[in-house]
C-alpha cells in the first residue's frame, strides 16, 4: 500500500507541477509519503494503543501543538514553540547528542505478542468465512498467494474487524517460538528477544527502572498483580533483581487505557517526540519549498482511513462510522 500511495502522490504532484522532472516528482512524493506515515503513527496508531486521555492529548500535541488541529489547519503555525504549534515546522533539536534509535527503545518496543497465531478471513460482502489460516500462511510468498486468493479488500476487512494480541506474559505467538526461516533454520524468537538484551548489555528490569528514576520491584508480588505470574517468575529467576527487562515489562500492571507497561512507555514517549525533533524534514525543512504546497496539504488532509479508501473504496461500509482506522471496524452485518 505504501507504493500505491506513493504513486497517488506522484500523480497529484505531476498534475500540479508539470515542469518537474520524473526524479523530482518521485523524491518529493517519497518525502510526503514518509511524513504522512509519521503523522498517522503519531496521532492515530499510537493513540489506538494508548487510549488514556492525557496520553492521547499529548501525542496529538506533538503533531499539532496544544492549540490543536483546528488552529493548525486554519492558521498554520501561530508560534515558533513546538509546545504551542507542534513539532512539524519547529526548529530541529538534537538535545546535545547525535540522534539514534536507542538500545533501550529497541528493548522495550518488542511487540510480537500483538501478532495472533490464528486468523479468520471474512467476506466484505456478507461476512461469510472465506478461510481460516495460521501465521505461516501469511508470511512471505504464502501471504502473496493468500491475498491473490481472497482479494486485498477481504483481507484488509478481516484484519480491521479483528483484535491484536495483548502485550502480556504467556501471549507470545507460538509460531514465532518455532519460526522456520527460508533456509530451514528454526528460530525461537521469544528466546532471541531476551538474549539480544543480555548480549547488548541492556539492564535487567529493576536496574532499568532505577536508571529511569522509577521505583524497583521489591518482590515478585510487587512486580506483578498476577499471583500465578509472580510464582512462575520466582521459579525461573529466584531473585527479582535477575528478571529480564522484557518479561518484567510484560508482567507489570498496566496503567488505565494503556496497551503496554509504564516502564516501556517512559522510553517510547521520549523516542516518539525525538524522532520528529531530530529530523530536518519534520522540523526546519517542513516547508512549502521542500514539500510543496500540494504536499503539505496532502499530509494535513489525509489519515489512515482516507489512504485505505483511496485504494480500496469497497471498504467504505466498514469504515463509515470509524473515527480511527486502527480501532475495530464496523461489521458489514451491522452496516
Amino acid at each position: 500500500m505504501r507504493d500505491t500511495e506513493h504513486n497517488a502522490i506522484c500523480d497529484a504532484l505531476r498534475a500540479a507541477y508539470p515542469s518537474w522532472s520524473d526524479e523530482e516528482v518521485f523524491q518529493r512524493a517519497r518525502l510526503i509519503n514518509a511524513a504522512l506515515l509519521a503523522k498517522i503513527h503519531t496521532v492515530e496508531w499510537t493513540p489506538a494503543l494508548l487510549t488514556h486521555p492525557t496520553v492521547t492529548a499529548a501525542l496529538r500535541a506533538n503533531w499539532w501543538g496544544v492549540f490543536g488541529e483546528r488552529i493548525r489547519r486554519n492558521y498554520g503555525r501561530v508560534s515558533s514553540s513546538e509546545v504551542l504549534s507542534g513539532i512539524p515546522g519547529a526548529e530541529r533539536d538534537h538535545f546535545g547528542v547525535p540522534y539514534a534509535i536507542t538500545e533501550e527503545f529497541v528493548a522495550v518496543y518488542r511487540m510480537h505478542p500483538l501478532i495472533p497465531d490464528d486468523y479468520t478471513f471474512y467476506s466484505l460482502r456478507d461476512q461469510s468465512v472465506l478461510r481460516r489460516a495460521e501465521l505461516p500462511d501469511l508470511l512471505g510468498l504464502n501471504g502473496v498467494r493468500l491475498i491473490d486468493e481472497l482479494g486485498a479488500e477481504n483481507c484488509l476487512y478481516s484484519f480491521g474487524i479483528s483484535h491484536p494480541g495483548a502485550l502480556r506474559l504467556h501471549n507470545f505467538p507460538n509460531h514465532l517460538r518455532k519460526f522456520s526461516r527460508h533456509d530451514g533454520t528454526v528460530v525461537d524468537l521469544a528466546t532471541v528477544d531476551v538474549l539480544r538484551d543480555r548480549e547488548r548489555g541492556v539492564p535487567r528490569y529493576n536496574a532499568f527502572r532505577r536508571l529511569l528514576h522509577m521505583e524497583p520491584a521489591k518482590s515478585f508480588e510487587d512486580l506483578t498483580d498476577n499471583p500465578e505470574w509472580a510464582r512462575e517468575l520466582r521459579d525461573v529467576y529466584g531473585d527479582v533483581e535477575l528478571v529480564d527487562l522484557l518479561p518484567g515489562t510484560l508482567a507489570e500492571p498496566l496503567p488505565p487505557g494503556m496497551a503496554f507497561s509504564d516502564t516501556a512507555f517512559r522510553i517510547f514517549i521520549l523516542m516518539a517526540s525525538r524522532r520528529l525533533n531530530s529530523d530536518r524534514f519534520f522540523t526546519t525543512d517542513f516547508t512549502d519549498e521542500v514539500y510543496s504546497p500540494v504536499g503539505l496539504d496532502w499530509i494535513r488532509d489525509n489519515t489512515m482511513t482516507t489512504v485505505l479508501l483511496r485504494h480500496f473504496p469497497g471498504l467504505t461500509p466498514a469504515l463509515r462510522n470509524v473515527e480511527n482506522a486502527f480501532w475495530p471496524w464496523s461489521s458489514v452485518r451491522l452496516s
